[in-house]
């Protein structure tokens, strides 16, 4: 019996696994206004104004799959610096393997159990292919995020440092009053 699982957010585009072929297979992933708007809201953002993936999906080894492609949107954001909002663009690569969860369980334990070492340079876990099926909406809005200005700039403005204060007196010291108190200094 297989669990239905609900959308994990507001873009979902669920991709049967079996339905891979050894060629890669076109999918087109386009979405609509509530759905953009509920993963503005999400991404704390004013607005997607449009949001767009093209995947290339194929079987690779005997359960997994390798799916490629872009995500391409029109964002409006703030700019950290002057606090407009501005639009901008965002076109990110896809390059993400799936396999079954059981594999991927399997290759986190290995990992873990490997003594001490650098994980630099270990390749990345494959995603895991949840009861067949892999999300591709879900993939979509995650490659759009990770794209994202994290300190957004409209284009055109800077940050400028605030004009320096003008330099003070150095105050004088004690020393300084001391001897202007004893007065002129004879040999």
């Amino acid at each position: 019996m297989t669990r239905s699982i609900p959308p994990s957010g507001p873009l979902s585009r669920r991709f049967d696994a079996a339905s891979a072929r050894d060629t890669a297979t076109s999918f087109a992933l386009d979405t609509t206004p509530a759905e953009r708007d509920a993963l503005a809201r999400d991404c704390d953002l004013p607005g997607i104004d449009a949001l767009s993936a093209a995947f290339r999906i194929r079987r690779e080894g005997a359960d997994g799959l390798h799916v490629t492609g872009t995500v391409s949107a029109r964002v409006r954001q703030v700019c950290v610096v002057s606090l407009d909002e501005f639009a901008s663009d965002v076109s990110e690569p896809v390059d993400v393997r799936f396999a079954p969860e059981a594999e991927v369980e399997e290759l986190a334990a290995a990992r873990a159990a490997r003594p001490g070492g650098d994980d630099e340079d270990l390749e990345d876990l494959p995603d895991p292919i949840v009861n067949g099926r892999v999300d591709l909406g879900s993939l979509a809005a995650e490659i759009l995020v990770l794209g994202l200005d994290p300190y957004p700039r409209k284009p055109g403005v800077a940050f400028a440092d605030p004009a320096p204060e003008p330099a003070e007196e150095p105050e004088a010291s004690p020393f300084a009053a001391l001897k202007a108190l004893k007065g002129p200094e004879t040999a």
